[in-house]
């Protein structure tokens, strides 16, 4: 499928997360399915939490006892495959990278995606921050039963 279309399968996706009783703490979550040379994720992780077993082209494993969900990793990313989870109160709160201007603000409702850029919910804007790489962290909160299919945001 992803060979195909570019959308990765719901097993792929699923099998990125780690158990719902993990994600009561942030967590990082590596949607790299092709083993390339990349490793910024693994340089920016300030706690050592992500490794890739030869430092360049194997796809990135992560520690998730080691993870503190800072979010170092979602913006060092240059294919914008990381994205931090959790899940609070049947909701889940997600930071992801957004590179478009103007940024969201906090407070702001917009559209959810999932991967093939439908849109599948509402994303509540908890937070933003810019910072020098031009890709912002944006933390928005959905219902809990989008986890899976959930992938960035578009303004209403």
């Amino acid at each position: 499928m992803l060979n195909k279309t570019g959308i990765p399968t719901k097993e792929m996706v699923s099998s990125k997360f780690p158990s719902e009783e993990t994600l009561v703490k942030p967590k990082a979550i590596l949607e790299c399915y092709e083993a390339i040379p990349c490793n910024p994720c693994a340089t920016s992780c300030p706690f050592d939490a992500i490794v890739i077993e030869d430092g360049l082209t194997a796809i990135p494993q992560l520690l998730t006892d080691k993870c503190t969900g800072c979010g170092q990793c979602v913006t060092a990313c240059p294919g914008l495959a990381i994205t931090v989870c959790q899940i609070v109160n049947k909701k889940a709160l997600f930071k992801i990278p957004y590179e478009f201007l103007p940024y969201p603000q906090k407070g702001e409702i917009w559209h959810g995606l999932n991967r093939g850029g439908g849109i599948i919910c509402e994303a509540e804007i908890k937070n933003v921050i810019a910072n020098k790489s031009k890709t912002a962290l944006v933390t928005v909160i959905i219902d809990q039963e989008y986890l899976h299919d959930f992938v960035t945001i578009m303004r209403k």
